[in-house]
C-alpha cells in the first residue's frame, strides 16, 4: 500500500528518546507510520519553560499537531509519556487542540495521572544522579540495569545507556520532583477509547501488579497484559510483544469503528471547526466498545436493536457503528427529543416494550423482518403483540430517527454524505462561510472529494509563476 493506514505517536520514557521505539517500529507492518515524540529535554528537544505535565503536553501536541496528516492515530506511550498521553488524550477529547483522529493508546509500564508510586529511596538516588551536570555512563547503566528483567543485546544496551545520558539534567530532576509527584487526574477525567496497558512483572514501581489499580478508573476499557520475566523498558525488552499490542488494538478499532477519511480529518482539525464541534465529533468517532453492556434495555433487547437498525440503516461489512449501542447510552444519559404522546411511556420503558413486542413475531430472514418492518411503519402492529398498532408506529417512528440520527452524525457519515457544514461557524477565521456555490464544485479548504477546486486567480497564477 502507498499510504499508512494509522500513525502511532511513540513518547518516550524518563532517560529515554526516539532510540527506544526503533526495536517496535521495526517488528510494525506497513500500516503503520511511526513517529517518536520526545519529551522536553529528551534527546536533542530543549527543556520545557518549566516542569509541569502541561507544558509537556504543550510540547508533544505541537509536534503531533505539525506531524499528523488528518487520518487515525494512536498514541503509544512509556512510564513518563504514559502520564503525558493521558494529558494529550483529555486535550484532544476536548477539543481545544487543532489535531483530530485519536482512536486508541496503547501503554508501556505508564505513569498514572495520580503521583508516581516511586520508592523513596530510589528517588533519592536518581536525583543524586545529576547533581553536578548530566548523568555519567556508570550511572546510566546503573538505571538501565535495575529497570530490566533481564540483561538487553548489547547494542540494545548501549542505545539506552546513550540515551539515559543524552538527557538533559534539568528535565530529568524536573520529572523527579515536579511530573511524577503531579495529580492530573481532575483534568484527565475518565477517558472512554481502547487502551492496551503492558507491564513487566519485574518492574518495581509500575509493574503488572499494579497498573490495574491505578488507571482502571482512568481508562475504563483497558486490557492488562502483564510480561513474565519483563522489566520497565519494555520496548527494549519486548519490541515483538509490543508490535504485536499496537497491531492487535488496530486491528480491533478497525473492526468496530467508522473511519474519517484523512482529508475530512484535516477539516475537523483546522480552525474553521470550532473547538465544541470538534470535541463532538472526536467523541462520536471513538470506536464503539465490542464488551459494551447495555444501561437500559436488556441485553436480548439490545440484540433485537442491534438486528433492527442493520434493517433500516443498512451498514458496509467492516468498520460499522454500533447504532443500538449508542441509542442505549443516549437514552442512558437522558437523550432523545423529549416529546412523546399525552401520557404515553417515557422513551425507556417504550422501547423496552416496543422491542419486547417485536420480538414476539420477529423471524429470522431478512426478508421476512423487513415484512414485520413494513407492517409496523403502517400501523398494522405485529401479530400476537400487546401494543396497539397505531402506538407501536409512533415508537418505531422514534427509533428510527434514532437510529438514522446515531448514524449521520458520526464525523464518517457526515464526509460519506458530503456535508462540511460543521467548519463554517468560526468567528477566528478571515471568512467562515463558502464562496463557491456551484455544482461539483468546492472551497480550496473543503475535501477534494466535494468537487473540483476553483480556478486560481490572475494573482494567485503570478505568484505561482514567481
Amino acid at each position: 500500500m502507498t499510504a499508512a493506514a494509522c500513525t502511532v505517536f511513540f513518547l518516550p520514557g524518563l532517560g529515554l528518546d526516539a532510540a527506544a521505539v526503533a526495536p517496535v517500529a521495526r517488528e510494525l507492518d506497513a500500516r503503520f507510520r511511526v513517529i517518536a515524540v520526545e519529551l522536553p529535554g529528551q534527546g536533542d528537544t530543549a527543556d520545557a519553560p518549566d516542569g509541569s505535565v502541561d507544558s509537556q503536553v504543550d510540547a508533544a501536541l505541537a509536534v503531533i499537531a505539525e506531524q499528523a496528516d488528518g487520518g487515525p492515530w494512536l498514541l503509544c506511550a512509556h512510564s513518563m509519556g504514559g502520564k503525558v498521553a493521558a494529558g494529550i488524550a483529555a486535550r484532544v477529547r476536548g477539543g481545544d487542540v487543532p489535531v483530530f483522529g485519536l482512536l486508541g493508546v496503547v501503554l508501556l509500564a505508564p505513569s498514572p495521572p495520580t503521583p508516581e508510586p516511586m520508592p523513596a529511596a530510589k528517588r533519592h538516588q536518581m536525583l543524586a544522579w545529576v547533581k553536578d551536570g548530566p548523568i555519567a555512563e556508570a550511572d546510566a547503566q546503573t538505571f538501565v540495569d535495575d529497570n530490566v528483567g533481564a540483561p538487553l543485546p548489547a547494542e540494545l544496551q548501549s542505545a539506552a545507556v546513550a540515551s539515559v545520558q543524552a538527557m538533559s539534567p534539568v528535565a530529568w530532576r524536573r520529572w523527579l520532583e515536579q511530573g511524577s509527584v503531579e495529580d492530573i487526574a481532575s483534568s484527565v477525567g475518565t477517558l472512554d477509547l481502547p487502551c492496551t496497558v503492558l507491564a513487566g512483572d519485574q518492574d518495581e514501581a509500575l509493574g503488572a501488579a499494579v497498573q490495574p489499580e491505578l488507571l482502571s478508573d482512568v481508562y475504563p476499557r483497558a486490557r492488562f497484559v502483564p510480561f513474565a520475566g519483563a522489566g520497565h523498558l519494555l520496548s527494549f525488552e519486548r519490541p515483538v510483544e509490543v508490535a504485536r499490542a499496537i497491531t492487535e488494538l488496530w486491528d480491533q478499532i478497525v473492526a468496530h469503528s467508522a473511519i474519517v477519511p484523512a482529508e475530512w480529518g484535516l477539516v475537523i482539525a483546522s480552525p474553521r471547526t470550532t473547538p465544541r464541534v470538534r470535541s463532538a465529533l472526536a467523541r462520536r468517532a471513538l470506536p464503539d466498545d465490542p464488551r459494551y453492556r447495555p444501561r437500559v434495555l436488556s441485553v436480548e433487547q439490545l440484540d433485537l436493536l442491534r438486528v433492527v437498525a442493520d434493517r433500516v440503516v443498512p451498514q458496509p461489512a467492516g468498520g460499522r457503528i454500533d447504532l443500538a449501542a449508542r441509542v442505549d447510552a443516549d437514552l442512558a444519559a437522558g437523550g432523545g427529543d423529549g416529546w412523546r404522546p399525552v401520557g404515553g411511556l417515557t422513551d425507556d420503558e417504550a422501547y423496552r416494550a416496543g422491542l419486547d413486542d417485536l420480538r414476539t413475531a420477529w423471524p429470522d430472514s431478512a426478508d421476512d423482518q423487513d415484512a414485520v418492518i413494513r407492517a409496523v411503519i403502517d400501523g398494522q402492529g405485529v401479530p400476537g403483540g400487546a401494543i396497539d398498532g397505531d402506538d407501536l408506529r409512533r415508537w418505531f417512528e422514534d427509533l428510527r430517527v434514532d437510529v438514522t440520527r446515531e448514524w449521520l452524525i458520526h464525523p464518517a457519515s457526515l464526509a460519506r454524505v458530503g456535508y462540511d457544514g460543521f467548519a463554517t461557524g468560526a468567528e477566528d477565521v478571515d471568512f467562515a462561510g463558502y464562496r463557491e456555490l456551484g455544482a461539483d464544485t468546492r472551497d480550496d479548504w473543503e475535501p477534494s472529494d466535494l468537487g473540483a477546486a476553483p480556478a486560481p486567480t490572475p494573482a494567485q497564477q503570478q505568484e505561482d509563476t514567481a
